[in-house]
């Protein structure tokens, strides 16, 4: 086994025992032992990243497709990923990957360092490099590194990502990261049966705290039958976005039949429609419908100009301004151009 890296945010316990303050599943992890999210390891008192610079996905996005809409529209990023998730979602779409916990095929993964990933990032014209496709957090440590180098290079860090992080990660990664999209998967039930006993109290706060520590967040709903897809749902999670800021986007997507879900049919549209109009009674200005062409254009909330104009993932700024206001009102729209 290569032991390349140290993990971070752990702390040693007795007789040879560490528990990792990664996220909130707070992992108490016997020597020779696994976390739950399969790839970090106690490895003689000492807990190790198995898969630190194990870049296993890396491919050209518009940031569009994160989705994250108002932080820089119509600009590109490196979506880049590893093995693992502290989740084990039954609808998840990169479950080849993210429940991915066989140590000889993590351990055959090319090893890319950050200063390499940002030179493939600058060598492919792109504008930033996105975390994701599985859970950023799991490989915080070389997120963290990568970030760093970027920032040096003007390129910017985002991350999409299920929110379960500590505070203790946020706190490290935040003088780093440009922007986050966190997925608000459903109420608690959700989070209990479809995401393997996680508990969504952490995911709301922690978007309380991130906003508050005034990174640009959007939050995305994947709309699952049967699961989280009534109007109550719908006006719950609306509600909760506009108590912290009402010009957080919120993103409405359409669930097709992935993983352990596959006896389920796509959301029906008429569900989504729904969702979007009880969020909007909810106060929120920004809310978009995955999968539907013509309807993630962005409109001015107070003239109804169309600030950018979408159609799928490619995106064009119309009536905005570099300063991020209305071009044709005035209004502050919260949009990062």
């Amino acid at each position: 086994m290569d032991l390349i890296h140290e993990a971070s945010f752990y702390k040693k316990l007795n007789q040879g025992i560490v528990q990792c303050n990664l996220c909130h599943r707070g992992c108490v992890i016997k020597e020779g032992a696994q976390g739950k999210c399969g790839v970090r390891k106690n490895v003689g008192g000492k807990l190790y990243s198995l898969v630190y610079g194990k870049t296993l996905t890396t491919s050209i996005d518009p940031i569009e497709k994160k989705p994250l809409f108002h932080f820089k529209p119509g600009t590109r990023c490196l979506g880049v990923s590893t093995f693992g998730c502290n989740f084990f979602c039954m609808h998840c779409q990169n479950w080849d990957i993210s429940q991915q916990r066989t140590e000889e095929v993590i351990e055959k993964a090319p090893i890319t360092t950050p200063k390499e990933l940002v030179q493939k990032t600058l060598d492919t014209g792109v504008e930033g490099i996105a975390y994701t496709y599985t859970e950023p957090t799991i490989f915080a440590e070389y997120a963290l590194d990568t970030m760093k180098e970027a920032r040096k290079k003007g390129l910017y860090n985002v991350w999409v990502s299920n929110g379960y992080m500590t505070k203790e990660c946020i706190d490290e990664i935040v003088p780093y990261l440009d922007a986050i999209n966190i997925d608000l998967k459903g109420d608690a039930r959700f989070y209990e049966e479809v995401c393997g006993k996680a508990k969504i109290d952490f995911v709301k706060e922690n978007i309380k705290y991130l906003h508050k520590k005034g990174i640009h967040l959007e939050v995305t709903n994947l709309v699952v039958p049967d699961y989280n897809d009534t109007n109550q749902d719908f006006k719950e999670t609306a509600e909760f976005i506009a108590s912290i800021d009402p010009l957080i986007p919120l993103h409405f997507t359409r669930f097709y039949p992935q993983y352990k879900m596959q006896d389920r049919q796509p959301t029906e549209l008429a569900k989504l429609h729904l969702a979007h109009k009880t969020a909007i009674k909810a106060g929120l200005k920004y809310v978009y419908v995955g999968n539907i062409v013509g309807e993630e254009s962005t409109l001015c909330p107070k003239c109804n100009a169309i600030l950018v104009k979408r159609v799928g993932f490619a995106a064009a700024p119309e009536a905005l301004k570099k300063n991020g206001k209305c071009a044709k009102c005035g209004f502050k729209t919260g949009i990062i151009t």
